[in-house]
């Protein structure tokens, strides 16, 4: 290990070695659909359950969600990666994402995408500005998994991807 007095550049070579899972956020008002796909996301809380989800200020998504109420959270498989190069290289303020892949609507008038491991829906309860990002905290409120998840699409399986996008 060599030591670097530039902490910045320390932790762009830190974070650009980090494998973090992927997900496809969606989100619904007043009939108008967004989604995209998020590397900032987490769970924060056990009890309350409580899951952040980072939208960039610059995404179609965020200014969609900014008028919603609910967001939905979606676990994408390898074998789901059509629907994150979908939702993580086109911009919804030029293409009907929906219009390209299985969803149907879920609680609260969310898109949920059919070919989704996993999924659930949350309550927003705050929103947090946190540089180019705003954190959404969201409530769980319901969902469906399969029985067995297994391997998750992470940063590395969509990398190569050109974002619709700056970030």
């Amino acid at each position: 290990m060599t030591a670097d007095n530039d902490g910045g550049a320390a932790f762009e070579t830190l974070v650009g070695q980090l494998n973090y899972p992927m997900f496809v956020v969606t989100t619904a008002v007043a009939g108008h659909r967004s989604g995209c796909l998020v590397g900032f996301a987490t769970q924060v809380s056990i009890e309350p359950r409580r899951f952040l989800v980072g939208l960039s200020n610059k995404n179609h998504t965020y200014r969609v969600a900014a008028e919603a109420t609910h967001l939905a959270v979606h676990v994408l498989s390898p074998a789901d990666r059509e629907l994150a190069r979908l939702f993580g290289s086109t911009t919804g303020d030029e293409v009907d994402k929906f219009a390209d892949c299985a969803w149907h609507e879920g609680p609260e008038g969310l898109p949920i995408l059919d070919g989704a491991t996993a999924w659930f829906s949350g309550r927003i309860l705050e929103r947090l500005p946190l540089g180019d990002h705003v954190a959404h905290l969201l409530e769980p409120e319901s969902g469906s998994v399969a029985e067995e998840i297994g391997e998750l699409v992470t940063f590395g399986d969509v990398k190569d991807l050109e974002p619709g996008h700056d970030a």
